[in-house]
């Protein structure tokens, strides 16, 4: 796909680090205001862009354009707005069957192809088939357009769903092998270093429910600060999705744990970067500079960054083993 396929963002991570100042992410949101999520955009933001990578691009420009749907979601499903909707496409489709009718009037009415298209899939689905219409029913087709009986209709959702670089199942797929590809990664530099680690997986499978991707089973220090657990996120920090990582995930693994480190591999706002006292690290990728136990140049003593008082620890021991 033109917006960013996985060995793409993958590739663009390693060569670029990537910690933005707020005044370049308003520079950046203000463009994106005038752009739609269609694959033209993100040829637009490259050539505007070309020093940014085309993966912390996408991210941002995610996380605006669905900033804005939320503002505008109540208009585009009041029922008459709906209604008009559907008649639109109902009459285009008629008197122009070959062309991405669908997609087009996406962009004219500002809102995502694919969200769109879930609104007249299922406009479409409560006309002909009223006690079907269930969401598992319009999920289904909406990730297997083929399964739509209406051919015409199923043409142009399918346009919808491949164009459109912020919504639907398309991206939720690619948004996810993503993500998945990254902890790899991150496993894959933890094994390089000969780090001993749980990952989320062995996690769950000793009854664990909601941790982070890592936990070390013997703590580094990174920049001076000691790291337990280190969380992955592949997408870009701002403030918005920082807070509410903080609020949702970070503050209760860095209660549960102690103080861990989280990477942003598509970088993040630098002043988001305050927290490191109270225990939360922030990276734009994996740190080269960590420092392991009794493996540098200070002895485990009293004057170590990793002596820990005895009680410390056994808070730690029993925080861990109290699942």
């Amino acid at each position: 796909m033109d917006f960013v396929s996985g060995s793409a963002a993958l590739a663009d991570k390693q060569e670029t680090k990537m910690k933005m100042s707020r005044a370049e992410h308003r520079s950046l949101s203000r463009f994106m205001e005038r752009l739609r999520p269609t694959r033209q955009c993100m040829d637009t933001l490259k050539a505007q862009f070309p020093h940014l990578p085309p993966s912390t691009l996408l991210s941002i420009f995610s996380q605006e354009y669905q900033k804005r749907t939320k503002r505008s979601c109540a208009r585009h499903h009041a029922p008459d707005v709906v209604k008009g909707y559907y008649q639109r496409y109902r009459s285009e489709a008629r008197t122009r069957p070959t062309d991405p009718v669908l997609l087009e009037l996406a962009n004219q009415v500002d809102l995502s192809p694919a969200l769109l298209a879930r609104v007249i899939l299922e406009c479409f689905l409560q006309e002909c088939e009223p006690s079907v219409s269930s969401r598992l029913v319009l999920n289904n087709m909406l990730r297997e357009p083929h399964l739509i009986p209406d051919l015409l209709l199923a043409k142009h959702v399918e346009q919808c769903t491949v164009n459109d670089c912020c919504y639907g199942p398309l991206v939720d797929c690619i948004k996810h092998a993503i993500g998945l590809e990254h902890e790899d990664i991150l496993r894959d530099k933890l094994r390089e270093r000969n780090l001993s680690f749980l990952d989320e997986n062995q996690l769950r499978a000793k009854g664990y429910d909601k941790t982070p991707d890592i936990i070390l089973e013997v703590p580094i220090a990174v920049d001076g600060h000691v790291v337990h657990w280190i969380e992955s996120k592949a997408s870009f920090g701002d403030d918005h999705s920082h807070h509410a990582y903080l609020n949702e995930q970070f503050w209760s693994y860095c209660n549960r744990f102690g103080p861990g480190l989280v990477i942003y591999w598509y970088g993040f706002l630098s002043d988001l970067d305050c927290q490191r006292e109270r225990g939360i690290l922030l990276k734009d990728g994996f740190p080269s500079d960590i420092v392991t136990l009794c493996r540098g140049p200070t002895p485990c003593g009293a004057g170590s960054p990793f002596s820990f008082p005895a009680e410390r620890e056994s808070g730690r021991t029993s925080a861990l083993n109290s699942r």
